[in-house]
């Protein structure tokens, strides 16, 4: 069942940009500045002279220049945000006795097992779910459709799909716009390394959510489209979503799958300020002659510097189905969010200088067709452990993908599975307290240890490190894992982390290059390395845990009380992922 709301059309001030002049007398600067409010950026300019279609939810759904300068608003707020946590709006609050014989019950629109709040991301989960047997509805304040742009993404993670039952194999074709052979990870003015399909499919959101969506409703799922979420509270026989538009719908669980800036997450985080950032910009445009393969991650030579900050610079590029010359192309970097952290129009400035040098073309024989940016924050505390009963976070909200990967389509794909049958469980035991919930979103040291890497490819101010350092210890690291083959590349280059390989790259490193330790140190801290250091060990005694301890737990299980048995597979699936043991090649 799909339900519709109309919405509303909203008017952004035209923003006005006055660059820094030199002071010759307040009738000289007020003229200049007058002048230069009316020459707008290349950004603007180009992103203006676009056609810009309905935009939609999720990262990357939106392209306009206004929307634009709205996001570099909230990255700046983020910035200048103090490090102290401050109190947020409270979205979910608690309420005594049951809502079966509170006076909203009668008010109830609909009632159901699952509502699942954000549908972009959200209705793979919510389909999942409904195709396990709950009844399950979507709350989404856009119309729920995929972006034009298309994700980058290997086979194999799309098979997670198959396996669960959201789609079926002709699917994959179906929604699959272009692929692309061989992919390369290249290391300016150092080498590069050419492997084979890894990230390799261009996959339409537009098509894959639609043709998901059309299975999620014909499993008796519901869509709130055009409906917000106003607030949420927690009785003990249920959560009840007050939506915007004054609807209220009951729900025995609340997943919120609102993503990075999600109400909820940052009433339970109180807006604290995030540990890293990645941003990025990008576009897709027409008229790359050369456009059969793809860059996984390729690193500029050295930091550069973008206002009073620094910067490394890393690309990704792939092409695109809409057309055999047009090209996808990210620019993205990593920085702490301090106050004088470049803007995103600041990098999209970067980003048209640099990228004639990088894809060997020039701007004037491109057609822009779209803009691409987002904001992508991190936490070290993540997966996001529940907070209140009846509410779990996904996806982006729960922080469950890696610290150096902007998209969480790909985790999501890992983890669904997973998710999806512990979910079933905890509604059918009534395991719905923060303790039973966070065993859902369980401390994985696989993606804590990822931070060193992301600590690693941030550009630090005065840091006392080679300019080139980054890109050289990136080569050095690829390399190695090149040497020891792909049983250590390829699960790296999907954001797998696993002990063996990590313990066997890092000791290749430091054999074949020794005088990168120092550089490492002053790079991330030894703060960090130590931190870091707990982590590689958990990491370890999980991979242990799960290859010799789990096979004697496992058949244990059918014997327990049914809490005890859900909690022990909760542990056996912590101890496998948080090693990285899912993974195979």
């Amino acid at each position: 069942m799909l339900l519709q709301r109309q919405p509303i059309n909203g008017f952004s001030q035209y923003p006005q940009v006055s660059p820094l002049v030199r002071r010759r007398g307040k009738t000289a600067l007020r003229n200049l500045s007058l002048r230069a409010q009316s020459i707008p950026s290349r950004t603007q300019r180009i992103m203006e002279s676009i056609s810009v279609s309905g935009e939609v939810g999720g990262a990357g759904g939106a392209y306009s220049y206004n929307a634009l300068k709205r996001l570099d608003q909230l990255w700046s707020s983020i910035c200048s945000a103090q490090t102290v946590v401050q109190e947020p709006q409270q979205v979910v609050s608690r309420s005594r006795g049951t809502f079966s014989h509170s006076d909203v019950d009668e008010n109830a629109v609909d009632t159901f097992d699952v509502v699942v709040c954000g549908g972009t991301l959200g209705i793979f989960i919510a389909t999942a779910l409904s195709f396990k047997g709950l009844r399950v509805g979507i709350v989404e304040r856009n119309i729920l459709k995929g972006r034009e742009q298309e994700w980058n993404i290997s086979r194999k993670e799309l098979l997670e799909l198959v396996e669960i039952g959201i789609l079926v194999e002709d699917d994959i074709e179906e929604a699959t716009a272009v692929k692309f052979n061989p992919n390369r990870c290249g290391f300016e003015g150092k080498g590069e390394i050419w492997v084979e399909d890894i990230l390799n499919l261009g996959v339409s959101p537009a098509k894959l959510i639609e043709i998901v969506k059309k299975r999620f409703i014909s499993l008796g799922g519901v869509i709130f489209e055009g409906y917000s979420v106003s607030n949420i509270c927690i009785y003990e026989d249920a959560a009840v979503l007050q939506l915007a538009e004054g609807n209220i719908l009951s729900s025995r669980l609340i997943i919120d799958a609102m993503g990075n800036f999600s109400p909820v997450v940052k009433q339970i985080r109180c807006q604290r300020k995030p540990d890293g950032v990645c941003l990025v910009v990008g576009s897709c445009a027409r008229g790359f002659k050369d456009n059969s393969t793809s860059d996984v991650i390729y690193s500029s030579s050295s930091v550069k510097k973008v206002g009073t900050s620094d910067a490394q610079y890393f690309w990704e590029a792939f092409p695109a189905g809409s057309g055999p010359t047009d090209r996808t192309t990210y620019m993205f970097t990593y920085v702490d969010p301090q106050p004088g952290s470049p803007k995103l129009e600041e990098l999209l400035e970067e980003y048209w200088a640099l990228l004639p040098n990088y894809q060997g073309v020039s701007l004037e024989e491109l057609e822009i067709l779209r803009v691409i940016y987002g904001v992508f924050p991190t936490y070290r505390d993540s997966p996001l452990p529940a907070a209140f009963d009846r509410v779990l976070q996904f996806g982006d909200a729960s922080g469950i993908q890696s610290p150096v990967s902007f998209g969480g389509f790909g985790s999501l794909t890992r983890h669904l599975k997973r998710l999806s049958t512990g979910i079933c469980e905890a509604i059918n035991g009534d395991f719905l307290d923060p303790y039973n919930l966070s065993l859902l979103n369980p401390y994985m040291p696989n993606l804590s240890a990822s931070w060193l890497f992301q600590r690693a490819m941030s550009a630090k101010h005065q840091s006392n490190v080679p300019p080139g350092f980054i890109n050289e210890l990136l080569h050095v690291n690829f390399q190695s894992m090149q040497r020891l083959g792909d049983p250590v590349l390829r699960p790296f280059l999907q954001d797998v982390v696993q002990f063996v390989p990590l313990a066997k790259t890092l000791g290749l490193v430091m054999l074949s290059k020794p005088q990168l330790l120092p550089s490492i140190f002053k790079q991330v801290g030894v703060p960090v390395l130590l931190d870091w250091s707990g982590h590689f060990f958990m990491l370890g005694c999980y991979t242990f845990l799960s290859t010799f301890a789990d096979p004697v737990i496992r058949p244990l299980l059918s014997s327990l009380p049914s809490k005890m048995s859900y909690e022990w597979k909760r542990r056996l699936e912590a101890w496998k992922y948080g090693a990285g043991l899912d993974y195979k090649l």
